[in-house]
Order: C-alpha cells, then structure tokens, then sequence
C-alpha cells in the first residue's frame, strides 16, 4: 500500500511540473501534442486540442510542444515565440515545483508548531529548576534585553559561553528575576534544561514555509554544487537517491503518518524544481542557457537541429547517471 502512496505522490509532484510547463505553452499559443506523465508506452489516454496519456513507467512526464526540439514551419510552433515567452514556458515548471513546497510546508509547520519562550517542561537537576523556574513560566528578557521568540532565547543560551545569566520571567502575570547558569549537553552546546510550549501558529506559518524553502533552497544548491565538484561527504554514490531509492523514502515516510509524508513530498518537489534550473542540456535549466546565448548573440538562434541534438546528448547522459543511481538503490537494498 505504501509503494501506491508513493508512486501518487511521485506522480502529483511531477503532474505540478508538467501543468506548469503547460499552462504557460497554452497562455503564448503554443500548439501542444501531449500531456505526459510517466514515460514509456501509454497505458491510457484521452484525446481533446490536445492528447493527455498515463504512461507505463513513473518516472517523470513531459509536455510535448510543436518546435522545441527541432525545426518547424507552424507559427504557433516552441521556437517561433519570443525569447520571454519561451523563457517562462520553461521556468514555469521548477516555479510551480518550488511553489508547490512552500503549500506542503504550511501544514507541516502548523502541525509541528512554533516553540514559544514559554516552559512546557523543566528537567529535573537542571539549571532552570535549581533556579526555581517552573512550568509555565515566560521568559521576558535575559540580562535585560527583551526575548520575543524561542530562536532567541536558544541563541543566548548558547552563546553564553557558561556565563551566569540573569532572567526576567512572568510568573501567572508577575514578573521576578532568577539566576542560573548554562550548562553543557553531550553535543557541546548550552543549555538550561527546559522544554518549551509549542503553539499553532497559522499566520506565522506562511513566512516561516518561505522561509524553509529558502533555506532548503541553499542547502541544495551547495549539495549540487559538491556533486560536480566530487567532493560530497561519504561520495555520490551514496549521497544520491534514484527513483527506487525515492520510493523507499516515500515509503518509509507514509508508515509514520501523513505530515511525515507531506514533508517528504516537499523536500521532493524543491528537489525537482532546483534539478530543473540546473544548466544542463535537456533540463529546463540547459534549455533556458540556450535561450540566455540567444540573447547574447543578439537575437540570433542556434540552428535548432544542433541544438536539439545538444539536448539529446545531455538526455543520454542523465539517463546513464540514472542507471548508475539505480543500481546504488538496489546494491542498497541487499
């Protein structure tokens, strides 16, 4: 059951690619053959202006346009729009993707909730209960600067370097002032030994999924950039997942319960939509590079078989990276 529950969320996520890509070809004109999803021989599909199908393999899909791979004589073929036009066919989909992540993070992040400077817990033997500190109360400021946010409280903590720290807390509408000292845990870091009150917060939680995605945005971008470079920790071969590995990830995630495997699916989507930007040929990213030369030469395109080549040659080639992943995967499962 939970390899079908991957497998439609593989397919969801890939869909909001392909509807990007789609919706931006049908608002420039574009004429369109087939809406995609998954690869290899169709297993249905329906025919209307244009030919939606299910295909057998689900490993990605695509939206098949009049000119983008060669030359063409239709005046509503890919390459007969304007640079901004196809330029934005092809962000479309990695932006739908990235912002598909940012509407799964929300409930994620409301679920989770948002750590207050407000005590849920105070371990016992701990700085904070020596110093009388107890359930419920509210830190208002430390050595007298104001604390608004639980991140704050932790920063101080942590870069108190031990020194003793002076606490301002509310106390059922009172305030009084305590004194303790940071100790350190077993990873180094400071600590006074509190839990804090997580509560919901649905506003919040919209600038704080931005945020994330933002800051996955990053971390990723770094991680491909140690891909190419070869210097990923542990090496790429077991720092990289193909769509067998995907699955057992999803897979995994599902068993743990449905925020789980909503967060899983975000991280997937950013995934695919950075991998997309990538300047890579046959990637939305190696295509806009192209459209990026064009505008440097002035106007002038490169002859679109060539270029359809280019792309072909760079599809081969993240074919047989995907056949090495894959084999990864499955010298991983036994």
């Amino acid at each position: 059951m939970t390899i079908i529950i991957a497998l439609l969320l593989f397919s969801l996520i890939v869909f909001i690619h392909e509807l990007g890509h789609f919706l931006l070809a049908k608002r420039a004109g574009v004429t369109i053959h087939e809406f995609a999803i998954g690869m290899g021989p169709k297993i249905f599909s329906i025919k209307k202006d244009v030919e939606y199908s299910i295909r057998l393999l689900p490993l990605g899909g695509f939206v098949s346009m009049e000119g983008e791979d060669g030359e063409s004589n239709d005046p509503n073929s890919f390459g007969k729009k304007s640079m901004l036009q196809r330029a934005s066919i092809l962000f479309a989909g990695p932006f739908f993707n990235i912002i598909l992540t940012v509407i799964l993070l929300v409930p994620v992040i409301i679920y989770i909730g948002t750590p207050m400077p407000t005590f849920d817990k105070v371990m016992p033997n701990s700085p904070a209960q020596k110093a009388g500190i107890v359930v419920g109360d509210t830190v208002k400021s430390v050595n007298g600067e104001e604390v608004k946010s639980w991140e704050q409280l932790v920063n101080t903590v942590h870069s108190s370097n031990g020194k003793e720290l002076k606490l301002e807390i509310d106390r059922e509408g009172k305030t009084q002032s305590v004194n303790l000292t940071p100790v350190k845990n077993e990873e180094g870091a400071y600590q006074i030994g509190i839990v804090p009150v997580k509560e919901r917060d649905y506003l919040g939680a919209i600038p704080k999924a931005f945020k994330m995605t933002g800051d996955m945005t990053v971390q990723m971008i770094t991680f491909f950039g140690q891909l190419i470079t070869g210097t990923v920790p542990g090496g790429v071969g077991n720092s990289v997942a193909g769509p067998i590995g995907v699955l057992g990830i999803v897979s995994d995630a599902a068993k743990m319960g449905i925020f789980n495997l909503i967060n899983i699916a975000a991280v997937i989507s950013l995934n695919l939509g950075i991998l997309n930007l990538l300047p890579i040929p046959a990637l939305d990213g190696g295509r806009l590079a192209m459209i990026g030369l064009e505008a440097i030469r002035g106007g002038k395109k490169l002859d679109p078989n060539k270029e359809g080549m280019i792309h072909l040659a760079g599809f081969a080639l993240l074919m047989a990276f995907m056949l090495f992943v894959t084999y990864k995967d499955i010298t991983r499962l036994f």
